[in-house]
């Protein structure tokens, strides 16, 4: 990284730009509701509000700026209206649009004064009075931004003069160069942002951004390195606010970048810019943003050791996506060719499409472990055969599957004029993006997998093939959490385990998701959309294993999942190649929301290029065995450990959690201590 960039680095590092904070918390609801404001006009009249009373920030010769002064985005409703709502409604984290990813690309390639005369040419025709007050909530979106620009642009007059003569021309006009589109793209995230937005994706920018960056090169305005620079200031600026992104956990914020793939040609799309993305992310060190890589068995090896060389830097990206696989589920699910081949990943790892899908991809998730548990409580000492044990797994997962499904049945989401206008169709529908897009599908998460037919195997083998174990004993373990049931703990933990390339427990897996694909089959969600079923976990498996007791894989009350599409943690393998081959089984395409293969590695693994080669070799091989999603840690359990004592000497260690890279010291101790236990691969 070059000086200014490592100003802006240090600069982030001190925070002190967070002193200009106001922590003041508007009521903006009770006026709103005293007025009998609708939905629409009550988030632009928000954002307007906010963008009114936020200070301009820009430091000398920043060239992307826009940091928030204001802590809290205040709520549209009032508590009252908020609990009549919940009465008829379900509310999906808070009712938010999230998680969708927009078309950034045609934004900035046009300008927003383009948006502004598409919505006052709509207004002028015939239109009923809800697509009225949409229209007019999206033009006040669009002026709330202007203002916000505007403030800015007189504030960089005297600070820094390359914003400055950009704010001149973004965002009415589209962009004309590769530093003018970036800075569109950080003022479209800002403003979606402060919009109340949340999980808000970055999607292909190598895509979306190449011909600004290719002009550029081609009229020798700039070369890569300056090109580099830049994108490195831009992902810095990306880091700035995060502390103020909702998640479940800090660093859960969404702001995913994906990174090759294919065209909607199908043709190799990587180029340099998605090269510079790699590199400058692996200058910096950073959590934000989490860097995806789309990849086939057309790949080349290049990019392979380029993505290794990031995991080694220890930053838990980039996560790999397998065309091969997520190109063909999506189409099968009803996904327009084009569609599928330009799809991005949402906040973690589900698959989405940019610009018209309002899919919402992480509704809700089933707990595998838990229904397992459930029919050996039930029917196990009735079932006299295997089959029969199978048929009440079976049952519950039918049973699961359709409360779910009913749960979602009253879902309600509030409307976000400013993200409709970066959708298609939208302002010619009038129609907010909340109401739907081209693509309407919820996404079921699976959880605990490899637990579950853990299992399943071990009751198959001890009960049923060799009567090892006697139902009752086994029922009579699990209710005093194996105290005193050493012996049969050691058994059903000794029976085979996913992760070890056996099939007889690998075939039970593919089962259980091929039973999870059928019942979602089986229904419509309540927007005419399909039920998605995944292979993620998401924090799941930490919130549902802390509520059940002993489960028949010998895991004790209590102890978490696996994350994702992991092998347990009961379990320890000494090669990592039987643990890709047991988890490429799966008919993986019928169960593609998103979860991928997580793996952690000894960080001494990466001390040469030949542990490097063996980790890029891995994960092709995994793409070779048709694997639809990999994610990577380079981890060292002692210096953890050690993390946990002293944190004040690892400030910037960054871990895999989930779906996304955050800040170990940030994390809460369960989080930290799943980590620290998860199988490190030595080779």
């Amino acid at each position: 990284m070059n000086m200014r960039v490592k100003q802006i680095y240090e600069r982030l590092l001190l925070r002190e730009y967070r002193q200009q904070r106001s922590h003041e918390e508007l009521d903006l609801a009770s006026d709103f509701s005293k007025h009998d404001v609708p939905l629409c006009l009550r988030v632009s009249k928000r954002l307007y509000r906010l963008v009114s009373i936020q200070k301009p920030i820009i430091f000398p010769e920043d060239r992307f700026g826009f940091y928030r002064t204001i802590e809290k985005i205040p709520n549209i409703l009032t508590k009252q209206e908020l609990e009549e709502f919940k009465k008829k409604h379900f509310l999906f984290d808070g009712g938010i649009v999230q998680n969708i990813s927009s078309n950034f690309g045609r934004t900035i390639e046009i300008g927003l004064d383009a948006h502004h005369r598409e919505i006052n040419t709509r207004l002028r025709q015939q239109l009923n009075e809800n697509q009225r007050e949409e229209l007019q909530a999206m033009d006040e979106s669009l002026a709330a931004v202007f203002l916000l620009v505007e403030k800015h642009r007189l504030k960089a007059m005297s600070s820094s003069k390359d914003m400055a003569d950009a704010l001149a021309i973004i965002p009415h006009q589209g962009a004309k160069t590769f530093y003018q589109s970036l800075l569109f793209l950080k003022i479209l995230i800002y403003s979606l942002w402060l919009n109340g937005n949340k999980h808000i994706t970055i999607g292909r920018l190598d895509q979306y951004l190449y011909p600004y960056f290719s002009q550029d090169i081609l009229n020798k305005t700039i070369n890569e390195e300056d090109a580099k620079n830049m994108l490195e200031e831009f992902f810095v600026s990306l880091n700035f606010d995060t502390d103020l992104y909702p998640g479940v956990q800090q660093g859960d914020n969404g702001q995913s970048l994906v990174i090759g793939g294919c065209d909607v040609e199908g043709r190799e799309a990587f180029n340099e810019l998605s090269r510079l993305v790699l590199e400058a992310s692996l200058d910096l060190n950073l959590i934000d943003p989490k860097i995806n890589m789309r990849v086939s068995k057309n790949t080349e090896d290049t990019w392979y050791s380029l993505g290794t060389e990031l995991t080694k830097k220890g930053l838990g990206f980039p996560q790999y996506s397998n065309d091969d696989v997520v190109i063909p589920a999506l189409v099968k699910w009803g996904y327009e060719l084009q569609d599928a081949r330009n799809y991005v990943v949402a906040a973690c790892w589900e698959f989405i499409i940019p610009g018209k899908a309002m899919d919402i991809p992480n509704i809700d998730a089933l707990n595998f472990p838990a229904i397992v548990d459930y029919a050996i409580k039930t029917s196990l000492n009735t079932s006299t055969t295997f089959n029969n044990f199978k048929q009440a797994i079976h049952e519950r997962i039918a049973i699961e599957v359709q409360r779910m499904v009913q749960q979602t049945a009253t879902i309600f989401i509030a409307p976000s004029p400013f993200q409709s206008i970066l959708m298609d169709g939208t302002i010619m529908l009038a129609k907010d993006i909340a109401d739907g897009g081209t693509y309407n599908n919820f996404g079921f998460h699976g959880a605990g997998v490899s637990n579950a037919a853990d299992a399943i195997a071990a009751i198959k083998k001890r009960i049923f093939d060799t009567q090892s174990i006697s139902k009752n004993d086994l029922l009579l373990a699990l209710e005093n959490n194996f105290d005193g049931y050493g012996e049969l703990r050691h058994q059903l933990i000794s029976a085979p385990k996913m992760g070890s390339n056996d099939d007889y427990v690998d075939n039970l897996a593919t089962w259980l998701l091929d039973d999870f694909s059928d019942e979602c089959g089986k229904y419509r969600n309540c927007r005419g959309g399909i039920f998605r079923p995944g292979t993620g976990s998401a924090m799941y498996y930490i919130w549902y294993s802390e509520n059940l007791g002993a489960t028949a894989d010998g895991r004790l009350k209590g102890e978490n999942f696996a994350a994702n599409y992991s092998p347990s943690l009961q379990t320890h393998f000494t090669g990592v190649l039987s643990v890709v081959k047991s988890f490429t089984k799966a008919n993986l395409e019928r169960v593609c929301n998103g979860g991928p293969l997580t793996l952690e590695f000894h960080d001494t693994l990466f001390k040469n290029k030949e542990g490097c080669d063996k980790v890029a070799r891995l994960v092709k091989t995994f793409v070779q065995l048709n694997g639809h999603q990999m994610q990577l840690n380079a981890v060292n359990r002692e210096i953890l450990l050690d993390a946990q004592k002293h944190p004040e000497n690892h400030k910037n260690l960054i871990v895999r959690v989930w779906g996304w890279s955050g800040y170990f010291n940030e994390l809460d101790l369960v989080y930290q201590n799943h980590i620290i236990r998860r199988t490190e691969f030595l080779n």
